[in-house]
């Protein structure tokens, strides 16, 4: 896939922009309901038909996945989004990192490891998954020699976390995972750091993560204060 020009990668990004407008109250905090019709209607309006059937399908997984216990509601969701396309930022957006809401990644129907995690963590916080067990988690992909991102979904607290990702698409404990080693992980409120295999340690809030909070501030998520402080 070639590149975009500059001119049309910012012009995707402000129709993604104008579509989370609309969406804005899309991930409140639960008790919300999602507006299926107009978010499916701004999916076909900026991206396009099919864009709007996998608005749809989205919409059908969640359906489906309300009343489920939590490791279905894991199998569905991850399932759904590893059919999505994995594609580079540089060649869908123009810029070398960018973080991608759900919705954008609905959209151009492609996203790279970063939005795969993403769109995964909130669309299990829609379905009602605590935060505190969920950590969107950087490692270090061995076999591929670069750095990845996937989900990590503790059961308890002191449980070993079962691994979404996209590169094997089978949830497994992190004690099947040999290749992937952690680095860093977050979720809506905590920042940790992997100093040593299998240990990890509170390092602040997850605001301190830059891209993290430009997610959010253009999803529009209110419940998630964005403090001066930042992180690469």
């Amino acid at each position: 896939m070639k590149s975009l020009p500059f001119s049309l990668a910012y012009r995707a990004v402000m129709i993604s922009v104008l579509l989370l407008i609309t969406a804005s109250l899309l991930y409140a905090k639960k008790g919300s309901e999602l507006n299926e019709q107009q978010i499916v209607a701004a999916l076909v309006s900026n991206y396009g038909e099919r864009a709007g059937k996998r608005g749809k399908a989205w919409f059908r997984v969640m359906g489906k996945s309300y009343a489920l216990d939590e490791f279905e509601q894991l199998k569905n969701v991850n399932n759904f989004f590893n059919l999505l396309r994995f594609t580079d930022d540089i060649k869908l957006w123009g810029v070398s990192n960018y973080w991608a809401t759900p919705i954008e990644f609905l959209g151009v129907n492609a996203g790279d490891c970063e939005d795969f995690a993403i769109a995964k963590y909130f669309t299990l916080l829609e379905l009602g998954i605590p935060d505190k067990k969920m950590r969107i988690t950087m490692v270090k992909a061995v076999k591929l020699n670069q750095y990845h991102m996937v989900v990590a979904y503790y059961e308890t607290p002191g449980s070993i976390p079962l691994i979404l990702d996209n590169i094997d698409g089978r949830i497994k404990p992190a004690t099947q995972r040999p290749d992937l080693i952690p680095v860093y992980s977050f979720n809506g409120k905590q920042l940790w750091l992997n100093k040593q295999k299998g240990q990890d340690v509170l390092a602040g809030k997850s605001e301190r993560l830059k891209r993290w909070t430009n997610l959010n501030q253009r999803m529009g998520i209110s419940n998630l204060k964005q403090p001066k402080s930042r992180m690469e």
